[in-house]
Formats: C-alpha cells, structure tokens, sequence
C-alpha cells in the first residue's frame, strides 16, 4: 500500500474549539480538519498528525500538521485549494507541500512563539474576550515586565507544569520572554490600552504559559515578590502561580529546524 505525506500548515481562532486533538463527543480542530479531508477526498483513507496539542480556546496564527493519504496521489496545490474552499471560516489554510516519509513532526526539532494578550480594565469588553483574558485588579505593569524577563534563559519549571507525568523533564531553556503594550492585534471593540506577553522556546509543558502568566498577574497584583518568582525556578519549588485563562493564549509561530 503506497502513502503520500504532506505539510500543511494553518491558522484557527480557537474560541469555539476544544483545542486541536480530537476528542469523543466535542468540537476539535482537527475533528473539523479530517471531517473536511474526507468531504474532499472522498474517503476516509488518511490520517492527520499535528505538531503540538493546544487547549480549549487557544488560538494559532500559525501551526502545522502532517497528512498522510492512502493509495491516493493529490496534487498539493488542488487540495491546498480545496482546503480554504471548504474549511470554516475560523480555520485557514496557508500552506501545504509534500515531504519524505521520515518526516516526524512531534520529534522534529522546532521553534515556538507563543502570545498572551491581556488588558487591564475595570469593565469587561465583550466582543474582545475571545482574544484577549482582560483582569479588573490593578496590576503593576512595569514589574511585571521585570518578572517576565526572569523566565529566560534554562531554568527548573517544575512549579510550571499542570499534572506533569512520570519521568517528565522539566529542565528547559526559553528564548525570549516580553511584556509589551500590544501591537500584534487591534480591533476597534479591543479596549484603549492592551499588552502581549511574547515567548520563544524550543518546547513547553501543559500549561506551562498560562502557569507563568497567572504568576506575572499575581506579580502585578502585589501577592508576590519578583524574589519568589525567581525561587520557584529552581528544584524542588512550588506553583506559585495560576492557569490564567486559555483566551489570551495564541500560537503565534512555528519553525522547524
């Protein structure tokens, strides 16, 4: 039986899916992915791959996934086509090319990017909550800029993992990690003032992001100190954090090496 395998990588706004892996009785991207592969081809002969999981709500400006088709030889560019013709329209097509059969992408080495976009009002805004997770508190901005600094570099994140498993490595380096006033987004409904927090890594835990970013809120807050934030980096620390809500969080990149 001979297989072809293909790249594709895609864009979502997550706020109506339960994240990207299939699931029994709930909406999933890639629910929705394979039920528009086999709308398309016809069939259900093929299996699709993603890079990474993602949790309910989240969003991606740019993700990937492999897609393997039995004893069918598609041209890329007709399925690429055919994808956007009939994906809904939260999900988006915007890439597709084959690759070789040893192609891995959960063990191919990559680079991520995620975003977290937050605004701090005293009033919800609505029509900007699938986008952004807005706190009504005060929140020190500025030290919570010196607190997102501290998570560069290689450091212990066990205090940043949600129910890790055995045997889990939690030793882990990160890149780049920045609070900034937003400019990746904007949308008349966003409220004034709006701010990112920027990360770059090779790989991150199960709520590892949001762990860290309920750890720069309560920062902002005044509930701790940027002296715990660098204890709880170390072996043998405690959550100091919470999971900030799923709605702030976007994927923003993916490179493979």
């Amino acid at each position: 039986m001979e297989k072809w395998h293909y790249l594709l990588k895609f864009q979502y706004l997550g706020f109506r899916y339960h994240g990207w892996q299939k699931q029994p009785q709930v909406k999933t991207v890639q629910f929705m992915l394979d039920r528009t592969l086999e709308f398309i081809l016809g069939h259900s002969n093929f299996k699709t791959l993603g890079s990474s999981r993602t949790d309910s709500m989240v969003s991606a400006m740019k993700t990937a996934c492999t897609i393997t088709i039995k004893d069918q030889n598609v041209e890329p560019k007709w399925l690429f086509s055919k994808l956007n013709e009939n994906l809904p329209a939260d999900i988006k097509a915007l890439s597709l090319e084959r690759v070789d059969k040893n192609f891995q992408i959960i063990n191919h080495a990559k680079l991520k990017t995620y975003y977290y976009l937050f605004s701090n009002e005293s009033k919800a805004y609505p029509f900007a909550a699938p986008y952004m997770c807005n706190i009504v508190e005060d929140l020190d901005i500025e030290i919570m800029k010196e607190g997102a600094k501290l998570f560069e570099g290689s450091h212990h994140f066990r205090a940043y993992c949600y129910k890790p498993t055995p045997g889990k490595v939690f030793d882990r380096e990160i890149i780049h990690s920045q609070i900034a006033e937003n400019d990746l987004l904007n949308a008349n409904f966003f409220p004034e003032k709006t701010f990112l927090y920027t990360v770059k890594g090779e790989g991150f835990m199960r709520h590892q992001i949001r762990l860290m970013m309920g750890a720069l809120f309560r920062l902002g807050r005044g509930e701790i100190t940027l002296t715990d934030i660098r204890d709880s980096l170390k072996e043998e620390s405690e959550c100091i954090g919470f999971v900030a809500p799923a709605s702030g969080l976007i994927l923003g990149d993916l490179k493979f090496k």
